[in-house]
């Protein structure tokens, strides 16, 4: 098993050192780029997408060469699929934010088919419906969004695909454990060509397989063996783009603006700012604070609910003091 792992992530990650550049030659060649407009997009010259097509085919190739299929992995891969295509419809430019959410709903509609959902006992099973509706549409804007900055969402889902490796690996999990290997392999492949100066983004295509896939595949797990509160393990492991979602969010409706369109509120073009306007230290920084909130996730798994309350609102206290700080930032002179 250990020898298939290994297998899986050195396939993913060498494959996607092989596609990201055909999918760059082709994104440039049909103009499938993203263009500085001198406002949120500051890059000097068009950068192609399609990134995300290379991550997901390495991926999928991965799975394909090194794993037996089954009911489960079948229907993740199936939902996975749903919304890649959706995002590469809309990297071409084709698609609104309607049709592009009811692709997104029946990818999830394909795991609640399969019964893959969310499993918290103590709520009734419309309850657990409507969370998981929640949670992989949310999951999924929320990478999407946080896809604003060269190597960040490629190392968020990077980290947080580590993390959830890790549970699954203690959970004897091994439907997950195959699938996290096979994405961290591909995106640290990606990442290459990715981290800053960037010559190829996700897209749409890549950002919302990412949050997609790791939603789903965190939700598949059971954390709560020592500790009823662990369920909250996930939100620490993918912390930063939901919390910058929810931030935007606020922002956005507090100045009268509607939340899915673009402006400079993230946390990570605010913290740039605070950090000299240097992109790599902001992208390295979010890396750090992602990996220590992860961590902190892995311990509220064998913590007692008492000690996991106390260190969660210690948690929420620093973070929410961090965002008064960012929010703090004057973006109109960016």
């Amino acid at each position: 098993m250990v020898i298939q792992l290994m297998l899986g992530f050195f396939l993913a990650y060498l494959l996607a050192l092989v596609g990201t550049p055909m999918a760059r030659d082709a994104a440039l060649r049909f103009g499938v780029v993203d263009r500085p407009d001198g406002q949120l997009k500051l890059h000097e010259q068009p950068v192609a997408y399609l990134g995300g097509l290379a991550v997901f085919v390495a991926f999928l190739l991965s799975i394909g060469m090194t794993f037996e299929f089954d009911e489960e992995l079948l229907a993740l891969l199936l939902a996975s699929t749903i919304v890649t295509m959706v995002g590469l419809v809309d990297d071409f430019g084709a698609l609104t934010p309607k049709p592009k959410a009811v692709g997104q709903a029946v990818a999830v509609f394909v795991l609640l088919k399969a019964g893959v959902m969310l499993h918290i006992i103590f709520i009734p099973w419309w309850a657990r419906i409507a969370l998981t509706v929640f949670w992989l549409v949310g999951m999924s804007n929320a990478f999407n969004l946080s896809d604003i900055m060269d190597g960040l969402a490629t190392g968020l889902g990077l980290i947080s695909g580590t993390y959830l490796l890790v549970v699954a690996l203690l959970n004897g999990r091994m439907v997950v454990a195959f699938f996290t290997v096979a994405m961290i392999g591909a995106l640290l492949g990606f990442l290459r060509f990715n981290f800053h100066p960037a010559v190829i983004y996700l897209g749409d295509c890549g950002s919302l397989f990412i949050g997609f896939t790791l939603g789903s595949l965190a939700m598949v797990m059971d954390y709560t063996r020592y500790n009823e509160l662990g369920f909250l393990a996930p939100l620490y492991f993918l912390a930063l783009p939901v919390i910058d979602t929810f931030f935007v969010m606020f922002l956005r409706a507090r100045a009268g603006r509607k939340i899915y369109y673009g402006s400079p509120d993230h946390i990570p073009l605010r913290l740039r700012r605070r950090l000299g306007g240097s992109t790599t230290r902001t992208v390295l920084a979010c890396y750090g604070a992602s990996v220590v909130l992860g961590g902190i996730g892995l311990v509220v798994i064998y913590l007692d609910p008492v000690t996991t309350l106390i260190v969660s609102s210690g948690v929420g206290v620093i973070v929410l003091a961090v965002l008064i700080w960012l929010g703090r930032v004057d973006m109109e002179a960016e």
